[in-house]
């Protein structure tokens, strides 16, 4: 087709050539030293055309030639960046196919070839780039002094190259931060994660790794702070959030060594959590554990003014937080179990929670025919049938029946 389009153009040029030149009668004329020279217009115009293409050929070939060294070294420097640009991904090739002693050879041949040449050694991107390829198959390796050195220079790099290789620093710093957390070392992790500016810090990766970092330091409330961030960024599903903020929100309840310690930690919980049921119901267990059940009942007290918007299990586990911090509970509580009681009927643990909150309050005939239908009711969980057996012994030792209260000791004694 390009042919065909060329005949046509060349036939077009003869035409017009043919229809212009073939009737142009003029003269060219030159003079010089007394002598006349006399050539047609047409043939001047050839003439002038042929010199001009011979002089612009001319310059051509004086200019290739004399070019020549420098288009040398042009070409010896793009062999010798397209050969450092081959070792630099066969180094990736080989680190995500895990051959990191090859990896590692490749990045250094890559190097070498950068490094070798003053016009390439300019570029710091590449330089970096490479530094983290060979950190990156060290740590692998488990050559941590090999890694550090590495990651040292390729820092160095970075930061030498200003803004423009701005994403290699913030990208060895992430690895910096999840190697540390490869050698268990949380300290180191937290200090590189604190070097990222506001804006990497935001990162999911970022937060993933900070969140790893806390945990492993025993951080809770940290950890559980940027889980949240974590949550918002949707970071996990929502059934995974959920169970991961529990889990730390327990672990920050569990570490309170003493009263006042649980008391900030419950403050400084997000209001979120202190509104999830099973939060509030493992803070008043660890009320009950340190000896302060007026605490724990407040804590508790919410989610009983309005039972009705709560899950079955949720119910459960509020009552079975609530029996141990029912000591000097007032009268209101036994308004609202009562109430509790008869909205939910079937729902054995409320039972339970009013029994023994009646036998706080020594109200010892209703608590007893309560304790004793929860402690023989083979589907409550053994730690409450436990407790309501100890409860009723208790009530029997009040009452001089020392019989009864083996009994009840002995069946308590069976589901240990």
């Amino acid at each position: 087709m390009r042919l065909v389009i060329w005949l046509v153009l060349l036939f077009a040029v003869a035409v017009v050539a043919a229809l212009t030149l073939g009737s142009n009668d003029g003269l060219a004329s030159f003079y010089w030293g007394g002598w006349r020279l006399d050539v047609s217009l047409n043939l001047f115009l050839l003439l002038l055309l042929g010199s001009c293409f011979a002089l612009v050929t001319a310059i051509q070939a004086v200019e290739s030639l004399t070019s020549l060294p420098r288009r040398a070294r042009e070409w010896r420097l793009s062999q010798r960046e397209r050969a450092a640009q081959l070792a630099l991904r066969e180094a990736l090739a080989e680190l995500f196919g895990a051959r990191f002693s090859r990896a590692q050879k490749a990045a250094q041949r890559a190097l070498n070839i950068q490094s070798g040449s003053p016009e390439l050694a300019q570029d710091q991107a590449f330089l970096a780039l490479a530094h983290l390829l060979t950190a990156a198959s060290a740590h692998r390796l488990q050559d941590r002094r090999h890694r550090d050195e590495q990651l040292a220079r390729a820092l160095e790099l970075a930061r030498r190259s200003g803004s423009a290789a701005r994403a290699h620093e913030d990208g060895a710093k992430l690895l910096a931060a999840e190697w540390a957390l490869d050698d268990r070392d949380a300290t180191r992790a937290l200090a590189v994660l604190g070097e990222l500016p506001p804006g990497v810090a935001r990162r999911t990766q970022a937060l993933r790794l900070r969140l790893q970092a806390t945990r492993l330091a025993r951080q809770p409330l940290d950890a559980l702070r940027t889980a949240r961030l974590l949550a918002k960024h949707q970071g996990f599903s929502k059934v995974a959030a959920q169970g991961l903020l529990r889990s730390l929100a327990f672990e920050a309840l569990d570490g309170a060594r003493d009263v006042d310690q649980l008391r900030t930690v419950w403050q400084q919980l997000d209001p979120a959590d202190r509104r999830d049921p099973l939060v509030a119901a493992r803070a008043a267990h660890c009320a009950a554990q340190l000896g302060a059940p007026d605490d724990g009942r407040g804590w508790l007290r919410p989610f009983f003014d309005d039972l009705g918007d709560l899950q079955s299990d949720e119910r459960a586990e509020l009552a079975l937080a609530l029996v141990p911090v029912l000591a000097g509970m007032g009268p209101d509580w036994l308004q609202r179990l009562e109430a509790a009681q008869q909205r939910f009927p079937r729902e054995r643990l409320l039972a339970y929670a009013l029994g023994h909150a009646l036998a706080e309050r020594q109200l010892w005939g209703k608590a007893r025919l309560m304790l004793e239908a929860v402690a023989d009711d083979h589907a409550m969980p053994a730690a409450a049938r436990r407790r309501s057996w100890i409860a009723l012994a208790r009530l029997a030792e009040q009452d001089g029946d020392d019989a009864r209260r083996a009994r009840c000791f002995e069946a308590a004694a069976s589901l240990s």
